[in-house]
């Protein structure tokens, strides 16, 4: 897979993916702070996924380590992932041997900087590229700092957008991948009990029907760092429709096939992005500001 860098186009380029496309989200407590087990049970799920015929696994915010910002400032060199950090090894592996690409959720240490990333490793267990996290939440801002580039992924005919928690509340962040051309809008999160809960099931649909293409929730279960997370790895279909949801607190892989067919179908019928492209061929429209008293 090649990766390519230029400014997002003014409209999404025509086409749509000839085949189903069927991915994995899952869901498993992390071990604080462990990263080899954390990749020993990645390699599990996706040999998991793989065998009811994914192509693809998305796994959480910060799986490798946890949520666990203080361990990871006692210790980046520990708790954070280092460029060919020889712990993902058995994430390659699997990758490998199932042909299943995988896109999993780590603190990266680059440089003097910490990023909160998700790790693309392709089916042939090579690592492909590295998405870090662009809105930051506020309490990340002292620890990390904010990814500068989106990122879209291209397998087997489908273009898929990544996002990481606190991008999906921003309609701006999905809106680009659509732009980019995406079918699909894939996050690793960490969503917890109460307005996590809420919040996620506001953003996820709503970024769906805006967009018109499927979007993907990978959650935590279970504490983490100080979070006491929601579950819930969830699929939205183009329409905004629930289509497949995993338990609040239960280790889950839920398999889901993106149709093109469905995506050709909401397009035709719900012309949000057509008709966003003929708006914004038009000249900018005075605003008359009006003050009643």
């Amino acid at each position: 897979m090649s990766t390519t860098a230029g400014p997002t186009p003014a409209t999404a380029p025509a086409g749509h993916p000839g085949q189903p496309l069927r991915i994995a989200t899952v869901q498993t407590r992390a071990v604080a702070g462990d990263i080899s087990a954390n990749a020993v049970q990645a390699a599990e799920l996706i040999r998991e996924a793989a065998d009811a015929g994914a192509r693809l696994v998305l796994f959480t915010e910060k799986f490798l380590s946890g949520y666990e910002p203080e361990l990871i400032r006692s210790d980046p060199r520990e708790y954070a992932v280092q460029p060919g950090d020889p712990r993902l090894a058995p994430i390659a592996d699997a990758c490998r041997e199932t042909g299943t690409a995988a896109v999993v959720g780590a603190a990266v240490q680059d440089g003097a900087d910490l990023r909160i990333s998700a790790l693309v490793l392709g089916p042939d267990g090579g690592f492909v590229t590295r998405y870090d996290k662009q809105y930051l939440f506020k309490s990340e801002r002292e620890l990390y700092r904010p990814g500068t580039a989106g990122c879209t992924l291209e397998l087997d005919g489908w273009r898929l957008g990544l996002g990481i928690c606190y991008d999906s509340g921003f309609p701006e962040h999905a809106r680009a991948a659509a732009l980019d051309g995406c079918h699909a809008y894939l996050v690793g999160a960490l969503f917890s009990k109460g307005h996590g809960h809420h919040e996620s099931r506001t953003w996820f649909p709503a970024r769906a029907l805006d967009n018109t293409f499927y979007t993907v929730l990978s959650n935590h279960v279970g504490r983490t760092g100080p979070w006491d997370t929601c579950g819930g790895s969830a699929v939205w279909g183009p329409d905004g429709r629930l289509l497949a949801e995993a338990s609040e607190d239960r280790r889950e892989v839920v398999i889901v096939d993106l149709d093109p067919a469905v995506l050709r179908t909401t397009r035709e019928n719900e012309t949000l992005l057509a008709d966003l492209a003929l708006a914004t061929a038009r000249p900018t429209e005075p605003r008359t500001l009006v003050r009643l008293t």
